[in-house]
């Protein structure tokens, strides 16, 4: 079984990429590092443990994209060692694959994660380590991902356009039904009722949705589209990284030149730009 390392900075999409390593029954362990230095420090005790060692990692799934060094600087200081742990990437980009096989990765994994794909790679990772009985992994060439046609396409092709369309609808097929969205959870996918959600928080490309219940939930949906498509359903901008159910809103309070709502439990504050009109659908809806 595998002792994992994920490496990611955005924290949502980490916590995701461990929920889905941590309900795979190959996977011993799995760790998270938010950034490159944290990630170094775990992987040099685990060089220093040894591949039998208590703080061993067989295996480090690991973004490209971060602040200060890249993955691929990661990938390339491992690459001095004897005995370093294998390399999966997981990455929103797909330009970086040739670079990654030069530099022996397992695998090349986009973001957004399926876990199907993860599997995949987690196999690929096991064979390749010794730590199951399956054939060894593929090689470089067989692992590259096939990228979708919808990116692929030339600018000018006739199929670019169609392409393109595609790709669009692809980004907004949560929506199951005009009174539900759709999130995905370790390859379970359920239907969440726009009604039961009371705010929604924005990290990075992603969206967490928090209903009344005190749960969340994350999905590929920028705020700002969320927040064209709900403006109907009475939902508010009040901040770069909020918006609200205006119906959900207990409380608005003015402390000291802050302007915050409380929804349920949760305490949110109120930009500057975004109060006024706050305060004036606040009351319209007190006197309707």
């Amino acid at each position: 079984m595998l002792r994992v390392l994920a490496v990611d900075d955005e924290k949502p999409l980490l916590e995701e990429l461990l929920y889905l390593l941590r309900s795979d029954a190959r996977v011993h362990s799995a760790e998270g590092a938010s950034d490159a230095t944290e990630a170094l420090r775990r992987i040099t005790r685990a060089l220093e443990s040894g591949p039998d060692g208590a703080d061993a990692i067989d295996v480090v799934f690991l973004d490209i994209h971060m602040a200060g060094l890249t993955g691929l600087d990661i990938a390339r200081l491992l690459a001095g060692f004897a005995r370093p742990p294998l390399i999966v990437f997981v990455t929103a980009h797909e330009g970086f694959a040739v670079q990654a096989f030069d530099l022996k990765a397992v695998d090349y994994v986009l973001k957004p994660v399926r876990p199907e794909r993860l599997a995949e790679a987690v196999r690929r990772a096991c064979a390749q380590s010794g730590r199951s009985g399956e054939q060894p992994a593929a090689t470089a060439a067989e692992a590259v991902p096939a990228v979708p046609a919808a990116r692929t396409a030339a600018p000018d092709s006739p199929g670019a356009p169609a392409a393109a369309a595609a790709a669009r609808g692809a980004d907004r097929a949560p929506d199951r039904a005009p009174d539900q969205i759709a999130v995905e959870l370790g390859g379970v996918t359920r239907f969440v009722a726009i009604a039961d959600i009371a705010y929604v928080e924005a990290q990075g490309d992603y969206a967490r949705l928090h209903t009344d219940e005190g749960a969340s939930h994350l999905v590929r949906i920028p705020l700002a589209t969320l927040e064209e498509r709900w403006a109907a359903r009475g939902f508010v901008r009040i901040h770069r990284r909020h918006l609200v159910a205006l119906a959900r809103i207990d409380e608005l309070r003015l402390d000291s030149g802050t302007t915050t709502v409380r929804v349920g439990s949760a305490e949110l504050q109120v930009s500057r730009r975004h109060t006024r009109e706050l305060r004036d659908l606040l009351m319209r809806q007190a006197m309707s």
